[in-house]
């Protein structure tokens, strides 16, 4: 896999390396304000920018947001045509803009039940970001946790079939999951009031601290953000001990 090399090394530990996004409450921001739902996607997406914008301003590295899930085809079709559209409008307008801030922008999902043009533009936007190094961008578009992890346990099936003695452990499996590029979330924030994950990121996120917030995706702003970040910051992460700070 060619990937960039991003150096982390003095990266401040209060602060995540990788925060992912459930963007939620477009339909209801919309619904509050007696318009159709797709308005709120289009304004979600809108707020997108000044997010990632403020992520490489912390000196966070990754990003990912959960755009469409392989639930979400059980939505009217009106509304799933709008996000596909939306998401082609996007790839189409903001990817200029990611190669010249250095937004390197990756796609993770099942992306075989797009349509062709989309399929397109997806790689191709992987291609034209591939050497930035400044943020990645992920975008989880058809993806759920659960078919992340069996799409690896089957590409690592497949690998070794035929091969005596080969023995699938959490390390084997690690290269074949959708984020093998980039570290697990550390923070995981949900807009919209819901306190679930929705199925998004299952084994990335085991020790994630998770932030739900009332607000609605579209009215995420930076202080709000900031809030979550500073949150974070308060943490005592044990990851299973009794505590990470070292006694004096």
């Amino acid at each position: 896999m060619n990937n960039p090399r991003i150096d982390w090394s003095g990266h401040d530990e209060l602060t995540p390396r990788h925060v992912a996004f459930i963007m939620d409450g477009n339909g209801r921001w919309a619904k509050k304000r007696a318009l159709p739902r797709t308005f709120g996607h289009t304004s979600g997406a809108m707020r997108v920018r000044a997010i990632v914008e403020r992520c490489v301003e912390r000196g966070i590295p990754f990003a990912t947001l959960f755009a469409f899930s392989s639930e979400n085809w059980k939505r009217p079709a009106e509304e799933v045509s709008a996000l596909m559209s939306l998401f082609v409008l996007y790839l189409e307008k903001e990817v200029k803009d990611m190669d010249n801030n250095g937004v390197r922008l990756k796609v993770i999902g099942d992306t075989s039940r797009f349509d062709a043009r989309l399929q397109t533009l997806i790689r191709q936007a992987e291609e034209k970001t591939a050497h930035n190094t400044r943020i990645t961008l992920t975008v989880a578009a058809n993806y759920g946790g659960r078919w992340d992890m069996l799409q690896a346990a089957r590409r690592w099936q497949a690998d070794h079939a035929g091969i005596a003695g080969a023995e699938m452990d959490e390390e084997a499996l690690k290269p074949y999951l959708s984020m093998a590029y980039a570290p697990d979330p550390e923070l995981v924030v949900r807009t919209g009031g819901e306190a679930r994950i929705s199925n998004f990121l299952l084994w990335q996120s085991a020790y994630a601290e998770l932030f739900f917030t009332d607000v609605l995706w579209p009215d995420f702003s930076v202080a709000e953000f900031d809030r979550a970040l500073s949150w974070f910051a308060a943490k005592d992460r044990r990851f299973g001990a009794v505590t990470a700070k070292v006694a004096g």
